[in-house]
């Protein structure tokens, strides 16, 4: 890339910060590239011609000059702005909190197709489905599974023998569920996981869909349980905390 002094690509924008008067650094995940961290000029000025393209979540088709520092967008097209959830605040906090996310689990130079494609077909479900609930740990699902994090729920993730169906122990450190046996040595933090949550966690780790999922109604105690592990269990990961996290719990009714 270092040939050319100009290069093309397609993004969600995932991050915004203010630069100078008019100006903001973006951060947009990629397909290709990863994360792409670049100024774009005088877009906070209300005739700028690239403001409308490159608001916060917009998908948009990008060309970017390679700088010194940084890499500046020279020009925009937004190819979606996801409507269905602006207006909302309950779907704009919870994909506030995708983009976060996403962000944690990015890295620059290095492309994901497949966590590009998930946080494109999550903000699309995100537009439309009345589970929002369900969906977040869908995504969660998901992006642990392209990330190479997902959780081990089927066997003991210390000494591999199948869970007995019963209530668990889920271990952060190690990334699954233990056995009765090997809890007792484990030195890590360790989460209630019932019965009845990890069956229902199971089910939404096979779908690779949410198609499938999104008429299932779970009880408001296995999700709430869910949700907690979830949470939890990608902070671990990412090794920071999900500020806007804390949005979504305001703003869920």
């Amino acid at each position: 890339m270092s040939r050319f002094r100009t290069y093309r690509t397609e993004g969600v924008v995932i991050r915004q910060m203010p630069l100078g008067e008019a100006d903001r650094i973006l951060t947009l995940c990629s397909p290709d590239m990863g994360k792409v961290r670049a100024v774009a000029k005088g877009v906070r000025r209300t005739k700028s011609k690239l403001g409308g393209h490159l608001e916060l979540l917009n998908r948009a088709s990008v060309s970017v000059a390679i700088g010194r520092n940084l890499d500046t967008i020279s020009e925009a097209s937004a190819i979606s702005t996801f409507g269905g959830i602006r207006g909302d605040l309950s779907r704009v906090s919870r994909a506030m909190y995708i983009a976060e996310v996403v962000d944690s689990f990015s890295m620059e130079g290095n492309g994901n197709r497949a966590l590009y494609h998930l946080l494109l077909s999550t903000l699309l479900w995100l537009e439309r489905t009345a589970n929002l609930d369900l969906l977040m740990r869908w995504f969660e699902m998901r992006l642990l599974d392209c990330s190479g994090y997902m959780p081990e729920l089927v066997h003991c993730v210390e000494c591999r023998e199948w869970l007995e169906p019963a209530d668990h122990l889920f271990a952060c450190d190690a990334g699954g569920v233990l056995c009765p046996n090997c809890r007792t040595a484990s030195s890590g933090a360790l989460l209630p996981l019932p019965l009845n949550t990890m069956k229902t966690l199971r089910f939404v780790q096979r779908e690779a869909k949410f198609d499938k999922l999104e008429s299932l109604n779970v009880p408001a105690n296995i999700l709430k349980d869910m949700e907690r592990l979830m949470r939890t269990y990608i902070r671990h990961v990412a090794e920071r905390d999900v500020r806007s996290a804390e949005f979504v719990s305001l703003t869920t009714n």
